[in-house]
């Protein structure tokens, strides 16, 4: 059945409110917004192996090696890489930034800090919306797991 998007002419944004969501994020930034480190590149990997090097002498010393479990760095991988996480995960949430202060550091009198967050905020939800809709033709497949069961409901009559 056509709906009233199919007989529009030229696509317009996803959302008309893309606009309107993005003013509401940008007018809250002041309060909502912080800026916080992020250990990016080889500092990601160091960490990463130290926990590999710790998990594999941890799991050795309760008898579980490769020889005796094969496939177990599967696990000490996907171990390392959430204990690395957490690492930089809380060392980034103890050093935060507010918008205003970052503009004070970096001297942005003119905000543009901030003109160029309202551009990144409405491109992205418009790219959210637009992936989203993109895969809208397979939702009612996928959401059929949720319907009610066909047949008489639990404790009815029988």
């Amino acid at each position: 059945m056509p709906s009233d998007r199919d007989s529009r002419g030229s696509p317009e944004p996803m959302s008309s409110q893309a606009d309107g969501v993005t003013g509401d994020l940008v007018r809250l930034m002041h309060r909502d917004l912080v800026f916080v480190m992020r250990f990016m590149g080889e500092s990601q990997y160091r960490l990463q192996s130290h926990f590999q090097d710790f998990i594999r002498a941890e799991l050795a010393a309760g008898g579980v090696t490769t020889e005796t479990h094969p496939m177990i760095h599967l696990f000490i991988e996907n171990h390392a890489i959430l204990l690395r996480d957490f690492v930089f995960s809380g060392v980034s949430l103890t050093r935060q930034f507010r918008v205003d202060e970052i503009e004070r550091l970096t001297g942005d009198t003119t905000s543009m800090i901030r003109v160029d967050i309202w551009d990144q905020l409405k491109s992205h939800i418009e790219a959210a919306e637009k992936q989203f809709h993109s895969q809208a033709g397979t939702l009612p497949k996928l959401l059929s797991a949720f319907e009610i069961p066909p047949g008489p409901m639990a404790g009815g009559e029988k």
